[in-house]
């Protein structure tokens, strides 16, 4: 008797969420990225992650823009641990007129993916310990060059602006965008 009954409340269970109404043909549904995923994960307590410090500076919201345009925001605010170098919105505007508007189109997101990618390495790397002209291989599958003028730091011709730490990495803030 048991057994019958645990099998009609299953299928009782299976029945019910069977139930809810599919989209017709041809409608389509939207996902917020902003609102799935481990970015959605509300921590006021915590370090903010790589993806929060980006969110929560005035100066980065291209960068924050473009994330969500390549669909990039769940993948930065996991465990990693990540360093991103994050360009400004100045280091935005020195791109040629209309790249940027180009590169935001959803039709460009694997293009703008790979970009931002190039932006990005694994694990957490010290910028002080690197030598003049070593090369870090980012995510992209590319590398990236350090260099050292004076006391300035660059990452191919970025200037290391600040360093921001994050729950799940590190950001460094950088005056250009990185062309792979």
């Amino acid at each position: 008797m048991t057994r019958r009954t645990i099998a009609l409340a299953v299928s009782t269970l299976l029945l019910a969420a069977c139930t809810k109404e599919a989209p017709e043909a041809g409608e389509t549904t939207t996902l917020d990225v902003t609102q799935q995923g481990q970015a959605a994960v509300q921590d006021d307590v915590s370090n903010p992650d790589v993806v929060k410090v980006a969110v929560g500076s005035k100066d980065h919201t291209t960068l924050v823009a473009a994330l969500k345009a390549a669909d990039l925001v769940n993948s930065l605010a996991n465990a990693g641990p990540f360093t991103v170098f994050a360009p400004t919105d100045a280091a935005f505007a020195k791109l040629p007129k209309g790249t940027l508007d180009d590169l935001l189109k959803p039709e460009n997101k694997t293009k703008l993916a790979g970009i931002l990618q190039h932006h990005v390495a694994v694990p957490v790397i010290d910028v002080e310990t690197l030598t003049d002209g070593q090369e870090l291989a980012v995510a992209d599958g590319g590398k990236v060059k350090f260099t050292r003028r004076g006391e300035d730091r660059y990452v191919g011709e970025a200037k290391i602006l600040a360093t921001v730490r994050a729950s799940n990495g590190v950001v460094y803030v950088v005056d250009g965008v990185l062309v792979p």
